[in-house]
């Protein structure tokens, strides 16, 4: 089992900046693959962005197009934390934030949901233009 829990959101103005936090407990952090989804109202759940295991200091990430250049992943293996950084944000961004832990552990990095099976609570992000 895994839990997780989403931290960091809140309201922003369109080209402001947020950190997505998401501590994790239950399974060796260092070995599972994480990643961020989101919610707009209305929608599907969308991948954002996920972020590898590994063994050694280097990490595969992945992103949607949409925030490519704007968003950044990254994990802090020592406090078992995945962030998510977003800067020059945009109204589209309004979504619930969804932090997600790989089914299995050394999974690769991997954009679909159906590769995750533990997810946090979500955290409310809102844009406004």
């Amino acid at each position: 089992q895994v839990q997780l829990v989403e931290s960091g959101g809140g309201l922003v103005q369109a080209g402001g900046s947020l950190k997505l936090s998401c501590a994790a407990s239950g399974r060796t952090f260092s070995s599972t693959t994480m990643g961020w989804f989101r919610q707009a109202p209305g929608k599907e759940r969308e991948f954002v962005a996920t972020i590898s295991w590994s063994s050694i200091w280097r990490y595969y990430v992945y992103y949607v197009d949409s925030v490519k250049g704007r968003f950044t992943i990254s994990r802090d293996n020592a406090k078992n934390t995945v962030y998510l950084q977003m800067n020059r944000m945009k109204p589209e961004d309004t979504a619930v934030y969804y932090c997600a832990a790989a089914k299995y552990s050394r999974m690769d990095a991997t954009m679909s949901m159906d590769d995750y099976e533990y997810w946090g609570q979500g955290t409310q992000v809102t844009v406004s233009s």
